[in-house]
């Protein structure tokens, strides 16, 4: 079948030789100055006719993929009503991330940010039986999040093209089994993409459920971090990685001794009068959760992940005090806070990491101005409410799984799927008649792919200093044709365009009369079709130059000969 041919002198393309002034990322460089995307406003982006095209051929991939798993596509709406949001609390939990707005009659709604309650309500009516199950439902549509600071171009804006599926199943089992078929459909989407992509564990957040796996492609300008063990294998999300410490006994320390020690409100000065390593020292991170003044205890050696908190006590909102917030508390004295005499349980809410075991011993605040306490060992002094993995993770911690010591890299995140169980079904009493005759409630699953983001991720990881190289199945185009030089090498490369649209390869040609040949070169590499075909002194003698924009390497060919190759090629399977 005959395939498109794109003229240069026809499109509406520019191309600029400088950088955005406010671009901090390739991808965000690169796609708006080879004329695929352009600014609307801050988070929100215009697709150009090139980019619209790439987008499309992400889009084609996933879409072919969800159908091959008996994936069935819908089209939900993006103006939503708050009712269904508010029925799971999400309508609260999402806060000012959400697009909230008013018709003329004061009805409130929302532009959607993910789609889970609606999709629960359409199989609630479409769906009576055991005997309708399993459904795995998709779609692929623009999603809305008011983000606070939009950056890096199409990699974080307030729109976005996603698509997000879900499975609905009768039992745990079959949950089990939709998920495995998403996370194998994941594999292939990301591999015909050219991805190069990591599967880590996650948690699941506001989402809710219990399995949760990302699929991250790792870049420079990705806004994720995960750990990876050099040694077994396992990789997971920071905000995932979970460390084991086991308790030892409370008895037989030396009784709690209070310290002098002005000056010293911070970690880095106690240590320092103390002359102790930072590690032996208690941090008591004060926070509010939904209001309530709660501590966090972690070493002192380590940072509290506000991020990894958060996820972990998701819905709730989670703040640091204030100043204002020590007004009244006479309990509460900056930088001297200690968990011990009766504070923790009562005073405040006491959470710690797992790394304030039982029967480890402190030097932490004696809250009281000017003072520590040594010797306070958990367990014995003080107890914990609750344990969380919350300090930032750093390289060379052990490995949850065989303790050696991990590596972090950076990655952006392109895919997440998680068992979500029966969250929204509860919500939505959603029930279908089991086999028994009784009322069944189903169990749900939820994947998402970012298709925008897939294109800005294919931009970071194959990118090089001439500009875009893009993988032949997601390219606008197969093959570049060049006309280097005045009318005999035009005639030539419109000729050779059309015989190999004809021959069903993709192609653009610049054929823009009055432009110099090393601008339309320039413009080659920078565009990142796979393929560049020019057409310039050889052609007299019935050769051209074929150049693979990836690796660089450069053949001269007859044309007919290169016109055989390049057909051959285009009806290859691609490998990404």
């Amino acid at each position: 079948m005959a395939a498109r041919v794109q003229r240069l002198s026809r499109s509406m393309l520019k191309t600029l030789r400088d950088d955005p002034a406010d671009a901090e990322t390739l991808s965000h460089k690169l796609l708006v100055r080879a004329g695929y995307v352009r600014r609307t406003a801050a988070g929100i982006w215009t697709w150009l006719p090139l980019g619209k095209q790439v987008l499309e051929n992400v889009t084609r991939v996933v879409r072919e993929e969800m159908d091959a798993i008996g994936g069935q596509e819908v089209l939900l709406p993006a103006l939503l009503p708050k009712e269904p949001y508010e029925v799971s609390g999400r309508y609260e939990e999402y806060g000012d991330l959400l697009f909230r707005l008013k018709d003329r009659k004061g009805g409130e709604y929302l532009l959607g940010p993910t789609h889970e309650e609606i999709f629960a309500q359409v199989v609630k009516d479409q769906c009576t039986s055991y005997k309708d199950m399993p459904v795995m439902i998709y779609q692929i549509q623009t999603k809305y999040r008011d983000e606070a600071r939009p950056r890096s171009g199409i990699l974080r804006g307030r729109e976005f093209t996603m698509k997000d599926s879900y499975s609905f199943d009768v039992t745990d089992e079959g949950l089990a089994a939709s998920y495995a078929l998403h996370r194998k459909a994941y594999q292939r989407i990301f591999e015909r993409l050219g991805l190069d992509y990591r599967i880590v564990s996650a948690v699941s957040g506001a989402m809710g459920g219990s399995a949760s796996e990302e699929f991250l492609a790792p870049a420079v300008a990705g806004e994720d971090t995960y750990a990876q063990c050099p040694s077994c294998g396992y990789a997971a999300n920071t905000e995932a990685v979970s460390v084991t410490v086991p308790p030892s006994p409370t008895e037989g320390h030396p009784a709690v001794e209070k310290l002098d020690t002005p000056d010293t409100p911070t970690i880095e000065t106690l240590a320092a009068h103390l002359g102790v390593p930072a590690s032996a020292t208690l941090k008591n991170l004060l926070v509010k959760i939904d209001g309530e003044i709660t501590a966090v205890g972690v070493p002192g050696d380590r940072e509290v992940d506000l991020g990894k908190l958060g996820e972990q006590l998701a819905p709730a909102v989670v703040e640091l005090v204030t100043a204002e917030d020590f007004e009244g508390r006479d309990d509460l004295v900056r930088g001297y806070v200690g968990p011990q005499g009766g504070m923790a349980g009562k005073a405040f809410r006491y959470l710690a990491d797992p790394r304030v075991a039982p029967g480890t011993t402190w030097v932490t605040g004696a809250n009281e101005d000017g003072k520590h306490a040594r010797n306070v060992v958990c367990g014995r002094d003080f107890d914990v409410d609750q344990y969380l993995d919350v300090v930032v993770v750093e390289p060379g911690d052990p490995c949850p799984v065989c303790g050696e010591g991990i590596e972090l890299d950076r990655a952006i995140e392109i895919g997440h799927i998680f068992q979500l169980g029966r969250k929204y079904a509860d919500a939505f009493e959603l029930d279908v008649l089991g086999q028994d005759g009784k009322p069944a409630r189903l169990t749900m699953g939820s994947y998402g792919i970012g298709v925008s983001r897939a294109v800005a991720a294919l931009a970071e990881q194959t990118a090089d200093d001439q500009g875009l190289c893009w993988p032949r199945e997601i390219a606008p185009a197969e093959v570049h044709v060049v006309a280097a030089g005045k009318a005999q090498q035009t005639e030539a490369a419109l000729d050779i365009a059309e015989r190999l649209g004809a021959a069903g390869v993709r192609v653009i040609v610049d054929d823009r009369p009055g432009v110099s040949p090393g601008v339309k070169f320039t413009d080659a590499e920078l565009l990142g079709v796979p393929t560049i075909l020019v057409a310039g002194r050889g052609i007299k003698d019935g050769v051209v130059e074929i150049k693979d924009r990836r690796s660089g390497e450069r053949q001269e060919m007859a044309i007919d000969a290169a016109l055989a190759h390049l057909a051959e090629r285009a009806s290859a399977p691609s490998a990404g």
